[in-house]
């Protein structure tokens, strides 16, 4: 049996992660710019390793084939005037200077390192301390007063809100970064206001100063306070430090089938210089010659697993999702990293360090990998829905909406039940959140300040 890295109880209960395991978690998760600077550094550092990469012709050959088939007459031609998508890379490695500075155990360090992969890409996280357990060898022990340590102390990291598990907790987050900046009544009511978005959102003012023992006057001032929070202060801090996307996946058709590629230009191929290594082994070299050859080795083979792993996720994903690739984004089906794992064989964690900042090229434009996961719900029609593809068609809805008069939660409900899709109000409520995009109110108080 072919080993593999794994996590290991360290002494004193501590979260060990193996060389190994870093390395190859550490590869899987790069973007394919971290991925260079990653094998620039290794080539750098290790002299038996060289690039291999195959010749421009072939490469040419392959782009030009794939590019071919992105011209069926039958559908949109994307990829001439879909524009590079953007991407913050550097978000991560912001995280990760901040907590090296701290002085958590190694222990702590590590649970608050696997909750910075899971970020999502607007900087929040869906917190599940059993699910977390779970996906770790159960001889670790690890506690859920170990995640919420560690969830407290990713959440007091700059940029104020992240970690947030929801768009209050986000602003709340916020508010205590900020204390001192507005009036001391002003913010513990916009505090207190945070548990209360749904009712914001619908604008029920007299709910709430009775809810809130306020005068209207004070409620006024409290919501001008949240106004002046950002529902996404991770995208707002990452606008410094802006890198292009170029898609690892591209997806085509072939006949009726749809296939996926490993984009030619993003891959990395290593290898060890023999010829190098024969001329120093022949002058006696030092010992630290085997251990070099050594480390290109395990190197190559992590890149191939790196690929091979990638490449089965969007095998799966072009199978699964058949119809997004041929309608859109209204088309998308239900799917969880479970159903993926499942089928291939993989731990969700691998599943998910797979498609996190991994980017692929679809008739519709380029998407983050993650785009494809999501839970669904039954319409009236029996069939199961997405949430992305619900969240597409709220979309089209809130691009249509007045100005002056947004849709609250409850009309968008009242709307997507007449296209066959019942959900509670709480829902789209947590699907509008997720959009990243604000309640009524303050959608109506973006085009008309508050008084």
């Amino acid at each position: 049996m072919r080993s593999q890295p794994s996590l290991e109880l360290g002494q004193h209960q501590q979260l060990v992660l193996t060389p190994q395991l870093r390395q190859a978690l550490k590869l899987l998760q790069c973007s394919s710019q971290e991925l260079e600077h990653e094998i620039t550094q290794a080539l750098a550092d290790n002299p038996v390793l060289e690039r291999a990469d195959p010749a421009a012709e072939t490469v040419a050959a392959e782009a030009e084939r794939l590019d071919r088939h992105w011209a069926q007459p039958a559908r949109r031609n994307v990829s001439d005037d879909i524009p590079e998508s953007e991407a913050t890379t550097s978000l991560t490695d912001h995280l990760l200077q901040q907590l090296s500075t701290t002085r958590a155990t190694p222990r702590d360090q590590a649970l608050v390192t696997l909750l910075i992969g899971e970020l999502d890409a607007r900087g929040y996280l869906d917190f599940d301390p059993q699910a977390y357990t779970a996906a770790l060898p159960p001889e670790l022990r690890i506690q859920a007063e170990e995640w919420q340590t560690a969830l407290r102390l990713l959440q007091s990291f700059d940029p104020a809100g992240v970690g947030a598990r929801s768009l209050a907790e986000c602003l709340r987050l916020q508010l205590g970064a900020r204390t001192g900046e507005w009036p001391t009544p002003a913010q513990a009511l916009a505090a207190r206001l945070t548990e209360h978005l749904d009712d914001l959102g619908a604008g029920r003012w007299g709910r709430l100063c009775d809810a809130l023992h306020c005068t209207r006057e004070a409620l006024d001032a409290a919501h001008r306070v949240l106004l002046q929070l950002d529902p996404h202060p991770v995208s707002a801090w990452d606008t410094e430090a802006i890198a292009y996307v170029v898609p690892d996946l591209l997806f085509y058709r072939e006949g009726q089938a749809w296939r996926v590629s490993l984009n030619p230009a993003l891959e990395p191929r290593l290898r060890v210089d023999t010829a190098l290594v024969a001329q120093l082994d022949a002058l006696d070299a030092p010992g630290g010659l085997r251990e070099q050859v050594r480390q290109a080795h395990g190197l190559i083979q992590q890149l191939g697993q790196r690929r091979q792993t990638i490449l089965r996720v969007g095998e799966f994903i072009a199978e699964h999702q058949r119809a997004f690739l041929e309608q859109g984004a209204r088309a998308l089906r239900p799917l969880v990293l479970r159903d993926v794992a499942q089928a291939l064989g993989l731990h969700e964690s691998t599943i998910s360090r797979a498609t996190r900042m991994k980017y692929a090229q679809t008739p519709w434009g380029v998407f983050e990998l993650k785009h494809f996961f999501g839970t669904g719900v039954q319409t009236a029609s029996g069939e199961d829905a997405s949430a992305l593809a619900i969240q597409a068609r709220m979309r089209t809805l809130l691009d249509a909406e007045p100005a002056a008069k947004p849709l609250s939660d409850a009309r968008l409900a009242e709307l997507l039940a007449a296209h066959g899709i019942t959900i509670a109000r709480r829902t789209v409520a947590k699907y509008r959140e997720a959009m990243g995009v604000p309640p009524a109110s303050l959608r109506k108080a973006q085009a008309e300040p508050p008084r």
